[in-house]
């Protein structure tokens, strides 16, 4: 078993080569043996290779892991490896729109028996199935699941003698008590994350209103959708957000106090305990309520990075023996314990009591599951909506041109599609 990253030149050679080869290799029918991995998420091969020993336990499959670190040069990697012989046997990829193009396109296999033995068997909550559904079939199964919550700094919160927010309204007044102390909030980012505060705000007033936005049935410039960016325009000039140019690592800006706050996916709690912080000691977690109160559930964003079988792969078949195993509550609780996240199976054993806490709340039923923005949203959208929030957040002026540019871009798209 090897690890390795690919470097930019290497990568593009790599795909050249590929795609010279042509043609799809024949399944070779393996349940058995060493299965290529291929993965956007090089700094996540120490995990795989962690898991090794189980699965090589369990299944009797060794992963050999190939991870990239530059995302674009990933897709293009694999977009051209299915035009070849050398198809992956097993590739992360996003769900949404992205995942929807291989679909449509009969690229990857079909794992609608894995998903029905796995929420027969009560591995997985039946409506985490519909981010993986097309047609009424499934694809690819789920290799993460983060819920995006509210991290805080426990330290600065009893400081100022403030408990976790129930409402918005309390959340807002937290947010005002540690300002008026000279203490920032929220931490913010220019770059990339650029979405959090946005999705929460949307989807927090109204989930059809952000829904809408996904599917291309509500417009940027809705009324509704000012009214949501001009409060966080608000918010902003009220000094509630960090320094949005900051180069300092999120998790220990958090640890350090440069913000007492931070909206970021339940992955995040390896980050701080790599930072020096204790879960439960130095850091804590709540699920960030409703901005409207009337809403019969609180919204959580929930990220679900899916793990995918190539479907001319010579290796499809171990693949999916690999998937089917990667759905058990002994690969989850091995998962858990390698990643220090969360588990999507419930009957895992999750390592962090933080964490174990957060899936059981969620998963009651006070609580409603929505897609991350990032995998929600049409990836030209999404290019551009990034770009114009990291803008907004540098410059929070007008919000409408912002939108304007946004729309402009979303028409294109959905006339596409028509």
């Amino acid at each position: 078993m090897r690890t390795r990253k690919i470097p930019l030149a290497v990568a593009l050679a790599a795909g050249l080569v590929l795609t010279a080869c042509g043609g799809g290799g024949e399944d070779d029918g393996a349940t058995t043996g060493t299965l290529d991995f291929y993965t956007n998420k090089a700094a996540w091969e120490p995990d795989f290779d962690e898991l090794n020993a189980t699965s090589e336990s369990d299944a009797d499959i060794t992963l050999n892991t190939t991870g990239y670190s530059d995302a674009d040069q990933y897709d293009a990697f694999i977009k051209q490896s299915f035009r070849t012989d050398k198809s992956p046997g097993l590739f992360t990829w996003q769900t949404g729109p992205s995942l929807a193009e291989l679909v449509d396109e009969g690229l990857v296999a079909e794992t609608t028996d894995i998903w029905t033995e796995a929420v027969d068997e009560g591995w997985v909550a039946a409506d985490m199935r519909e981010a993986y559904t097309f047609d009424g079939k499934q694809y690819c199964v789920p290799m993460n699941i983060a819920y995006w919550v509210m991290y805080y700094n426990k330290h600065v919160f009893e400081e100022q003698g403030l408990e976790e927010p129930t409402t918005w309204a309390e959340l807002d007044a937290i947010a005002e008590r540690l300002t008026e102390a000279g203490i920032t909030p929220y931490y913010q980012t220019s770059t990339l994350f650029t979405f959090p505060w946005f999705q929460q705000l949307v989807a927090g007033t109204d989930p059809e209103l952000y829904n809408g936005l996904a599917t291309g049935e509500v417009q940027y410039t809705d009324p509704r959708i000012v009214a949501i960016m001009e409060t966080w325009r608000d918010q902003q000039e009220a000094g509630w957000f960090s320094d949005a140019g900051s180069t300092v690592d999120p998790a220990v800006g958090l640890k350090q106090g440069d913000f007492a706050m931070i909206n970021f996916g339940s992955f995040f709690n390896g980050s701080l305990d790599g930072a020096g912080m204790v879960s439960g000691e130095d850091y804590d977690m709540f699920v960030i309520p409703a901005v409207n109160p009337d809403l019969a559930k609180t919204p959580v964003a929930v990220e679900s990075g899916p793990l995918c079988v190539a479907e001319n792969s010579s290796q499809k078949t171990l693949g999916l023996a690999y998937s089917e195993w990667w759905m058990s509550p002994e690969a989850q609780t091995a998962w858990s314990e390698a990643r220090g996240d969360v588990a999507f199976n419930p009957k895992a054993t999750v390592a962090d009591p933080m964490l174990e806490e957060l899936g059981t709340t969620v998963s009651g039923d006070d609580y409603e599951l929505y897609d991350r923005y990032y995998e929600a949203t049409p990836t030209p959208i999404l290019t551009v909506a990034l770009e114009q929030f990291g803008a907004f957040i540098a410059d929070p002026g007008d919000p409408l041109p912002y939108l304007e540019t946004i729309q402009a871009e979303a028409d294109d798209y959905w006339a596409d599609q028509e």
